[in-house]
């Protein structure tokens, strides 16, 4: 249980793109396009659309607007080429950076990436470059409800089929084995579990401690700026940031 908070950092990494809904609506309507050319709109019979649907009902998309993204993804398949690329690379501070992408243009792309990353200081590497540092796995965040208790949630994961759990005052983080994190989730589905969030994820192995308010900020930058493209589906990094004061209006 000790360790950081893997939800403290991924909020972190969501939270600008989440504060735009618009904007993480029509991301995952990309990832939506993606899962319908693999395996068809059926989500019972194509687990990567099922994972992205349950994905977009975390984000609190609407389910006519997920009926419409896959109507419109089947739609659009003929005139519309999707491809995912994955980019790593190094932040100020030595800290590893992925960047997962769906565009259709990778050329634009590329070129906006690697200007991101001069930009604050960082340097693009070549594939598999930082890769290795980050395991694969499901993650399922739960608010914890009052009377919710650690090890009742504990039994519940387990059960499910679930890795580790991880709490906090405000939530459970449950990792799942990527072959396992559909059934675990749909089991926890059953039980009325309220998710934040439901996602295949990188972890890192290891984290690395940024203190020096300079390359803080560095950091920062380059991730916002990430996130800020449209292309740009997830950015998922090792800094043990410290935590931003709330803002107040």
């Amino acid at each position: 249980m000790s360790g950081h908070s893997k939800w403290a950092n991924i909020k972190h990494k969501k939270g600008k793109a989440d504060a735009v809904r618009g904007k993480i609506f029509t991301k995952i309507g990309r990832e939506i396009a993606i899962a319908v050319r693999e395996g068809g709109g059926d989500p019972a019979v194509n687990s990567k659309l099922h994972d992205v649907i349950a994905k977009a009902k975390a984000n609190n998309m609407p389910g006519d607007n997920i009926a419409r993204s896959i109507k419109k993804a089947a739609g659009e398949l003929g005139t519309v080429n999707y491809e995912e690329i994955i980019y790593e690379g190094y932040a100020p501070g030595g800290v590893a950076v992925i960047v997962e992408i769906v565009t259709d243009n990778r050329n634009r792309t590329a070129s906006d990436v690697r200007h991101i990353f001069d930009k604050c200081g960082g340097s693009l590497g070549t594939t598999n470059s930082v890769g290795y540092m980050f395991d694969r796995k499901g993650m399922l965040v739960i608010e914890r409800k009052p009377g919710m208790t650690e090890d009742d949630m504990m039994l519940m994961a387990m059960d499910a089929g679930a890795d580790d759990i991880e709490s906090s005052d405000d939530t459970f983080e449950i990792t799942t084995d990527p072959a396992d994190f559909s059934a675990v989730r749909t089991e926890l589905e059953k039980q009325n579990m309220p998710f934040l969030s439901a996602e295949l994820t990188r972890v890192p192995q290891n984290w690395i401690d940024v203190d020096n308010q300079e390359t803080v900020d560095s950091v920062r930058k380059l991730i916002e700026m990430l996130e800020d493209m449209d292309d740009v589906m997830n950015v998922y990094h090792n800094a043990a940031l410290p935590e931003e004061p709330d803002e107040e209006d």
